[in-house]
C-alpha cells in the first residue's frame, strides 16, 4: 500500500472513530437528560409525598402525573399553575425548566436525524460551496449537514427534495429538477444566485422604465469597462431587476436562469462560456423572459433534462438577436466572409465585432473555430 493511499485510509479511519464516539455522545446526553419531572419527584419526595397523592391534590389521574414526572407528558400552563398551588414553586419556573427540557430533547433527537442526511449531503458539490464561502473549511462531513440545511434554507431532506425534484407542486421552485443530470450541483448554483440577489437593493420592478434602459446596456456590452459588471447590477437593481454573476459549478452547467424570487425578478448568470459575445446574449436573452413572460414561469438555460417552453425560448433568443445585431446587417452574407467584412458590418450595426463572430457562428456561417481572437475573455469572481 503506498503512502497516500495509507494515509487516505488513517484519515477516514479517524473521521469514523469520531463519529462513533460522537453517535456514543449523543445516546449518552439523552439518556443524561434531566425531564422536568426528575424536580418534581425530588420536590414530593422532600415533602414526603407520594405521586398518587399529588395526583388527588392537582386533580389529575395518578398515570398521568407518573406521564409528567417521565417526561412523556409536558408541563403546560395549566399544569404549572397547579404546581404552584399545591408544591409552592412558581409556575414560570415550571415552564422554563419543560421549555429547556424540550429544547434540549429537540436538538440531540435533530443531531440524531442530522447524522441519517450524511450520505445525501455527499452528493452535493461541499468542495466548491467551501472554496466559495457558502460551508466552513475543516469540519467533518457531519458538522456540514446543518450548514448545508441552512445554505438552502430548509430543516430537512425530504424540504430540498419537495422544492427541487417535486414535479410542480413546490411554491419556492414551481419546476422539478429530477430529469437533470445532477439536480444537486445544479440546485445548489441556483441557490446561490438567490443568496446573492438578497444583498441587492433593489427599486420597485417598472417594465417600462427597464425596457428603456437596455440601449444604455448595449453601449456597456459594446464598450465593456472593466467595471461593466457592477454598472449592468446598478442599471438592473435601479429598475427592479436583481441581476447576479454566479460561479460554474461543475456538473452544473448553465448559462443563466430567470426566475421572479422575494417579489422581484432575479437573472442569474454563469460565465459558463467565458466570452463576451455568450454573455451578453445569455443577459439579453433573461431580459426577454422578464419582460415578455409571465412571473410564474422559471427559465434554465442550455441545461438538459429541464422543462423547456420552446416558443418562448425562441422570442428569447429573437429578442436578444434583434437588439444586439438586427438581422438586416446579415442578410446579404454569402461564402467565406473576411475579418475586414466582420468589421464592417460591427461598425453599421454599432456592436462589437464578438458579437458579430458569435452570431455568424451560432448560425453556422463561421466555423466556431474561426475568428475567436476577436472575442473578449470574461471571468465572473462572485465574491
Amino acid at each position: 500500500m503506498d503512502s497516500n493511499n495509507r494515509d487516505r485510509n488513517n484519515y477516514y479511519g479517524r473521521l469514523s472513530l469520531i463519529e462513533k464516539i460522537m453517535n456514543a455522545n449523543l445516546i449518552l446526553a439523552k439518556e443524561l437528560l434531566s425531564p422536568p419531572g426528575d424536580t418534581i419527584q425530588e420536590t414530593i419526595d422532600m415533602m414526603g409525598m407520594r405521586q398518587n397523592e399529588l395526583a388527588e391534590r392537582m386533580g389529575k389521574t395518578e398515570s398521568k402525573i407518573n406521564d409528567i414526572i417521565k417526561g412523556k407528558e409536558p408541563i403546560t400552563v395549566n399544569t404549572a399553575l397547579q404546581l404552584e398551588l399545591v408544591l409552592g414553586i412558581p409556575a414560570k419556573f415550571w415552564l422554563a425548566r419543560e421549555a429547556n427540557f424540550r429544547e434540549e430533547l429537540a436538538r440531540i433527537e435533530q443531531q440524531e436525524a442530522q447524522e441519517l442526511m450524511i450520505d445525501w449531503i455527499k452528493k452535493f458539490p461541499l468542495a466548491q460551496l467551501k472554496k466559495l464561502g457558502y460551508l466552513s473549511k475543516n469540519k467533518t462531513i457531519k458538522e456540514l449537514v446543518p450548514e448545508l440545511l441552512k445554505f438552502f434554507g430548509i430543516a430537512t431532506q425530504k424540504g430540498w427534495e419537495k422544492i427541487y425534484l417535486n414535479d410542480k407542486m413546490s411554491v419556492a421552485f414551481r419546476v422539478s429538477l429530477a430529469s437533470t443530470a445532477d439536480p444537486y450541483a445544479i440546485s445548489s448554483w441556483l441557490r446561490m444566485g438567490e443568496l446573492q440577489s438578497r444583498n441587492l437593493s433593489c427599486a420597485e420592478f417598472n417594465a417600462s422604465k427597464f425596457k428603456a434602459c437596455l440601449p444604455q446596456i448595449r453601449e456597456i456590452a459594446i464598450k465593456q469597462p472593466e467595471d461593466f459588471l457592477q454598472e449592468l447590477k446598478s442599471i438592473c437593481a435601479n429598475n427592479g431587476v436583481a441581476c447576479v454573476f454566479t460561479s460554474c459549478l461543475p456538473k452544473a452547467p448553465i448559462s443563466g436562469a430567470t426566475r421572479w424570487f422575494s417579489n422581484k425578478p432575479l437573472i442569474q448568470l454563469s460565465d459558463r462560456y467565458k466570452t463576451n459575445d455568450h454573455f451578453w446574449f445569455a443577459f439579453f436573452h433573461e431580459v426577454a423572459h422578464v419582460l415578455l413572460h409571465p412571473k410564474k414561469d422559471i427559465f434554465l438555460e442550455n441545461l438538459k433534462g429541464a422543462e423547456i417552453d420552446r416558443q418562448k425560448e425562441k422570442e428569447a433568443d429573437a429578442f436578444a438577436s434583434d437588439l444586439l445585431i438586427p438581422d438586416k446587417y446579415l442578410k446579404n452574407i454569402k461564402g467565406e466572409i473576411t475579418k475586414e467584412e466582420i468589421l464592417d458590418i460591427a461598425h453599421k450595426a454599432n456592436i462589437h465585432p464578438s458579437f458579430v463572430v458569435g452570431r455568424l457562428q451560432h448560425n453556422e456561417i463561421l466555423h466556431f473555430s474561426r475568428f475567436n481572437e476577436m472575442k473578449i475573455s470574461i471571468s465572473i469572481n462572485q465574491i
